[in-house]
């Protein structure tokens, strides 16, 4: 082989430029594959390393820097994504199953340390390597609908004790594989980590809630917050002599509240899953020797086998002790099963933690056998783990629910023959932010419509951008540009017979301008047009995110190919019953009223649905669409598909219109799961609403 480091240029741009070509291009490749992303990275990684084309260093400065910044941010993101409200609703049930499924695999990794002649405190380390468990199969589960049912609920739950649990105890074995070790040194070890984790959780969360209760709106500052977090948690842990990714996870735990659900969060996961923790995975595979992970599979086959078939063993019989102690059946049981075996985010993590742990005399706290073998045991449990999920999932009934009372906010104006007093019900709104020309004949259109079926009214809302460095005559100059837009406005009101108020607004923050508006005149909808979205919408978020999360009332983002009034059959997907999609299912019945147009409510259901599942999910439709709303002609469909996009994409062919509703972005394991919404959108050629609901 030509010796190609030679041509490296000696710049750490180099490696900078190589990492970010790598996760560009590796990751969909290995998807299209059907394979994991992170499975290429580590791929790429043993490529680009010392066994392969050796382009990439391990010990190179920028690139034990960037791993370690992707590790960090790993375990940050692991800690953030836990779902607190459902461990607090479920906490003593989900703190019981996470004392199993973290003891008993703690046992077995014990009882495999110590017969394949591994020291005690290896040993407890391996045990606690294969004590926590990632939630790859979230998305799974999110798209069957069986999230709220309790036994995933409690699953999900589990994941805050087993975590914290297993970075405790990789915290203490790397403290006493460091120095001597004594119980006194024990002590001070454990009470300093106490200390520590106190400060972090409490003290930054109520820093937290301080900074951003000052900041309001300025998320740039409060994602630079979260971040000054984060590696001030991991720098502190070092500092008490505790492994960094501790502090990571903490401070994780720490902001969870504060930063929610909002935008922030989707800036910080979108960093770390895009940039950072595709850094580490690569760094692995740098660090993965193939001919020791050869002799790893052959000389030491024994150990890789044991530690696998024993966290598959000990992690089903923790889901039986659930099944046992809170009588569940044997389906649930089995999905916890599932959803606990993946071992991606804190094992990985650990493990790295434990093989680059070194005593005094230089020997390693965890061999590079067992750094082999906890490879095999990712590559197997994230295969394996969202397949069965997906296999017993689709078994689970799906929760029954009643129909909820519509909110506050909700589009429930009264309509032309039933208008009680304005004293005790406002008028109906609808504001309308105008900017382009070519589209807002349309969305005028589509709300004045709306408005005249509610005896309501529409705004059409201008914002004129500005901003301290703006001189006079630009100011002047979008004014004029906005009042000429709210112009033509008015004249599409008076052909429907509605009636229009024209607002101009001054705002340097175009989005808050808009929820501020509809805030201001109580609209119940916000229509808005639609707009592409490149990469820096995505990293910085584009206007419709911004007033997605910001609004009172819900947003309806339309991309309209012909006149509303056009638009005779409309689909709408329903994937499980909630306030959301009732509230989208208004939507459209709202919209098929104003001019006798048709819905189709479309369910596509697993391939592995059952008829009765399915009769029970198309009952709950039904008392759905008969509960509340205008009475539309209505028909409901049901499709067995695994592939719920291409289903929706297919289905979409015989209609004018599609309404999605609005999907936030996960992560699982620090890797983007795209949803089914985001990848129907980009194939759907008839019109499209995309329906929000407030966030605020």
């Amino acid at each position: 082989m030509p010796d190609l480091t030679a041509l490296i240029p000696d710049t750490p741009l180099f490696a900078f430029t190589l990492l970010i070509l790598v996760i560009l291009v590796i990751p969909p490749i290995f998807e299209r594959l059907r394979l994991p992303g992170l499975v290429g990275l580590l791929v790429a990684g043993v490529c680009l390393g010392p066994s392969g084309l050796q382009l990439l260093n391990p010990e190179d400065d920028t690139v034990a820097l960037l791993s370690d910044i992707g590790k960090i941010y790993l375990m940050f993101v692991a800690g953030l994504e836990i779902d607190l409200a459902d461990f607090r609703r479920k906490k003593n049930r989900a703190l019981g199953f996470g004392l199993a499924t973290f003891a008993l695999p703690l046992l077995a990794g014990i009882l495999v340390g110590r017969t394949n002649g591994f020291s005690w405190n290896a040993a407890v380390l391996i045990g606690s390597l294969l004590a926590s468990h990632t939630l790859l199969g979230y998305p799974i589960i999110n798209r069957l609908g069986v999230v709220r049912n309790e036994a995933i609920t409690v699953t999900i739950g589990a994941t805050i004790f087993t975590d914290i649990a297993a970075l405790l105890v990789l915290a203490i074995c790397v403290s006493i594989h460091g120095g001597d070790f004594s119980p006194e040194s024990l002590a001070i070890q454990l009470g300093g980590l106490a200390l520590y984790a106190v400060v972090i959780l409490f003290g930054f969360d109520w820093l937290g809630r301080e900074y951003f209760r000052r900041t309001g709106d300025e998320e740039g500052n409060q994602f630079l917050f979260v971040l000054g977090v984060v590696f001030l948690a991991s720098l502190g842990a070092q500092l008490i002599n505790i492994d960094k990714i501790v502090g990571a996870f903490l401070a994780g735990l720490a902001v969870n509240d504060v930063v929610g659900r909002g935008p922030v969060e989707q800036k910080v996961e979108f960093v770390g899953s895009t940039l950072f923790i595709p850094f580490f995975f690569v760094g692995m595979g740098l660090l993965l020797d193939v001919r020791a992970f050869a002799r790893t599979l052959t000389a030491e086959t024994g150990l890789m086998l044991s530690i696998v078939i024993a966290l598959l063993v000990s992690k089903f019989l923790a889901a039986v002790v659930a099944k046992l102690l809170y009588r569940y059946n044997h389906t649930e049981m089995l999905t916890m099963w599932s959803l606990s075996l993946p071992q991606v985010a804190a094992t990985l993590a650990a493990t790295l933690a434990g093989y680059q742990a070194l005593n005094p005399a230089g020997d390693r706290l965890l061999p590079i056998s067992v750094f082999n073998s906890v490879i095999v045991l990712m590559l197997v449990t994230s295969l394996l783990g969202p397949v069965l999920t997906a296999q017993f999932a689709s078994r689970l009934p799906l929760p029954r629910k009643e129909v909820e009372p519509t909110p506050d906010w909700a589009l429930t104006a009264p309509t032309s023959d039933q208008r009680p007093s304005p004293v005790t019900t406002p008028p109906f709104t609808i504001v309308v932010p105008v900017r382009n020309p070519l589209t807002q004949h349309y969305l005028i259109e589509m709300a004045a419509l709306l408005a005249r079926h509610k005896a309501g009214s529409v705004v059409p809302l201008a914002i004129a951008p500005a901003h301290v460095h703006m001189d006079e005559p630009q100011l002047d100059a979008a004014i004029e540009l906005s009042r000429k837009l709210l112009e033509r406005t008015e004249r599409i009101g008076q052909d429907f017979n509605v009636p229009v108020q024209p607002l101009l607004r001054i705002d340097d923050d175009v989005a808050q301008g808009i929820s501020r508006a509809a805030r201001e005149v109580n609209a119940n909808l916000v229509v808005m047009g639609w707009s592409e979205q490149g990469l820096r919408a995505r990293l910085l978020g584009s206007v419709i995110d911004h007033v997605f999360w910001a609004s009172h009332c819900p947003v309806a983002v339309m991309r309209l190919l012909e006149e509303p009034i056009d638009i005779q059959k409309i689909l709408i997907p329903v994937k499980i019953i909630t306030p959301t999609a009732i509230q989208a299912v208004r939507f459209a019945q709202l919209f098929a009223d104003t001019h006798e147009a048709s819905l189709t409510l479309l369910h596509v259901g697993d391939r592995r649905t059952t008829p009765e599942q399915v009769q029970d999910f198309e009952t709950s439709l039904v008392k759905v669409i008969t509960h509340d709303g205008p009475k539309v002609p209505y028909q409901i469909e049901t499709v067995l598909e695994d592939d719920a996009a291409r289903a929706i994409v297919e289905a979409s062919r015989r209609f004018d219109m599609v309404v999605l509703r609005s999907m936030r972005r996960r992560t699982a394991g620090g890797l983007a799961v795209s949803n089914v919404t985001t990848q129907a959108i980009k194939e759907i050629t008839c019109s499209l609403v995309l329906f929000g609901e407030p966030h605020s």
